[in-house]
């Protein structure tokens, strides 16, 4: 527990509001978690799994109308209006908190108050910070417990300060209608009410660990970005660091767990996983950009993981593990999700809790965005330095997305800030995560557009006078596509662990130890800089999904101009630059 005034102030307020049956402080320990997961087996909110066959994992049901972020509900609620900017939903503050406490009053009626103290990076670190959520849900409390460092010595740690983030959570009665997910970020505040589906009530995660900590790193000089950390080893032993950015299932906890290929393996090279989600970087006392992961487990899409796509995350899952919306072999009280192998269940129950039978059913066992919340301990490709306080130095900033045919396989940008050009510019063909409609380009900067807390002309602001603080520290920016298609619509690139490949590129090019081909878009690989051995590909298909098509470009720099007409006199006058050089080169 803590003697916090502002925390003990703060929860009074909150038990005066919501009026719960029973406190309970979370203190993280096995002994409380486990009376908490009999508990919710007992009520049905979990369902228990086999114990031999998968220790400690469980599996939890949301409402069908629950089942995924959403967007259109989700609000920064800043006292102007264009300091949220046109990417964000706006709401009044003041208005915002009353409309918030007449629906969360006395939700708690009939329920526990949880109050959980948690760490976002390693409890201690002069990089990590420090929430508080109360919620009413059992399933939040064990996703926090994994999610991020939950205990006494959070509370130890955060002594009387009153730097630390609020977070209130009310299922009340799941009500789409009455479903708001709202941060405050001038309040360090964020307050989600009628939803129950992890992405919108895991309050550290998307609403903390970017929505709100990418204002505090605008005011405080650090960047909190929607980024995997990879760790790439050589055969000598050196271990370098990349971030990147992707939009939700464009394969980014693939890349973070990436697996070598045989070639690679055979010559010693090895790689580490730091983060698979959110990076939070800062300029260290040796002028680099270091990184942390904020976070403490995985909250991964279920449907597509595989021994084959992704076996550190499956073998991750294997315990420990809290299961969201996939279906169940009733049979042996295991899980099975489309993608996962052939073997569908016979005697199974779909994800709504419904009689399945997998060998006949046309209707899909798993939710499209069914998850799994796995401890990031059980990695098998887990850094070392993963705990560290200080992260780890940067080489290189990776932009990609789902481009069919327009974005090249690889390529570098020009400078820092043309860097954040492309990133800025990024766009992709959308998947399950968020919903709406899916295979629709959207654009999406730095994969933010969903999470930035503040106006993104801003953010891109704060972009450019990063890149000035770092100077020659700076890490190369690349963008990268894996999903380019041929005319039967198939990916002409193997992807997944052949991603290594046009990795090995990029970080020969922070050694400015290979060359490259100069387009108007930027840098490009001689195709034979790229290792294809062992690959069942020709140079030829490779320069074929290295080409730049100019027309393709101009119409991409057309809706370039569209998008960045939105952010007004809050656009960067180096971003219209970047514009008007590309259409220069394009000429």
């Amino acid at each position: 527990m803590t003697q916090n005034k502002s925390v003990l102030e703060w929860v009074g307020k909150m038990k005066e509001l919501v009026r719960p049956d029973k406190v309970l402080w979370i203190d993280g320990s096995e002994q409380q978690l486990e009376t908490l997961r009999a508990e919710a087996c007992k009520s049905g909110e979990l369902v228990k799994l086999n114990q031999e066959k998968m220790p400690g994992c469980y599996l939890h049901r949301t409402a069908v109308n629950d089942v995924a972020r959403v967007e259109g509900r989700t609000f920064i609620c800043t006292r102007k209006e264009e300091d949220a900017g046109p990417s964000n939903h706006w709401m009044d503050p003041q208005k915002t908190y009353k409309m918030l406490y007449d629906i969360a009053r006395g939700s708690y009626q009939g329920r526990t108050m949880y109050i959980i103290p948690y760490s976002m990076g390693p409890v201690g670190s002069p990089f990590a910070k420090i929430g508080v959520e109360i919620t009413d849900s059992i399933y939040v409390v064990l996703n926090m417990c994994i999610m991020t460092r939950v205990g006494q010595n959070v509370w130890d740690t955060l002594g009387n300060s009153n730097d630390w983030v609020r977070g209130l959570h009310c299922k009340c009665n799941v009500d789409p209608e009455k479903r708001y997910i709202c941060q405050f970020p001038e309040d360090n505040t964020i307050i989600s009410v009628n939803s129950a589906y992890g992405g919108n009530v895991i309050l550290g995660k998307k609403c903390f660990a970017l929505r709100i900590a990418s204002y505090l790193g605008k005011n405080e000089g650090w960047m909190a970005e929607h980024m995997l950390i990879l760790g790439i080893q050589n055969p000598k032993g050196e271990i370098k660091y990349v971030a990147a950015a992707f939009p939700s299932g464009c394969g980014k906890t693939n890349l973070a767990m990436l697996i070598p290929p045989e070639v690679y393996r055979n010559k010693g090279y090895k790689t580490w996983t730091v983060g698979d989600d959110i990076a939070w970087m800062h300029i260290g006392p040796d002028g680099r950009l270091w990184a942390i992961n904020p976070e403490n487990g995985f909250f991964g899409i279920a449907p597509g993981t595989n021994k084959k796509s992704n076996p550190n995350a499956l073998a991750t899952t294997k315990s420990g593990t809290v299961f969201t919306n996939v279906a169940l072999n009733k049979d042996n009280m295991t899980v099975w999700w489309e993608g996962l192998d052939h073997n569908p269940p016979k005697n199974g129950v779909d994800w709504t809790g419904k009689p399945w039978d997998g060998t006949t059913s046309k209707e899909k066992g798993a939710h499209p965005n069914s998850r799994f919340t796995a401890p990031s301990k059980n990695c098998p490709c887990l850094s070392p330095e993963f705990n560290s306080d200080n992260g780890v130095p940067i080489s290189a900033i990776i932009f990609g997305g789902r481009r069919a045919r327009l974005t090249p396989l690889v390529y570098q940008s020009r400078s820092w800030n043309n860097g954040v050009f492309v990133g800025s510019t990024m766009a992709s063909e959308t998947t399950a995560a968020a919903t709406g409609a899916v295979g629709v380009v959207r654009r999406d900067p730095m994969a933010m557009r969903p999470f930035c807390g503040y106006n993104m002309g801003d953010y891109f602001a704060h972009w450019i006078e990063m890149g000035k603080k770092l100077g020659s520290k700076a890490p190369k920016i690349f963008n990268v596509n894996w999903f380019r298609v041929d005319e039967n619509g198939n990916f002409i690139w193997p992807g997944f662990g052949d991603n290594l490949r046009v990795l090995e590129w990029m970080l020969k090019r922070c050694d400015n130890t290979v060359d490259a081909v100069e387009t108007p878009i930027g840098y490009l690989p001689k195709p034979e800089d790229i290792n294809l051995d062992g690959l069942d590909m020709s140079e030829d298909t490779l320069k074929g999904i290295l080409k730049v098509d100019k027309n393709d470009w101009m119409k991409e720099a057309g809706e370039i101009k569209e998008l960045f007409k939105k952010f007004g006199d809050r656009l960067p006058q180096e971003l219209s630059d970047e514009l008007n050089g590309l259409e220069e080169r394009l000429k």
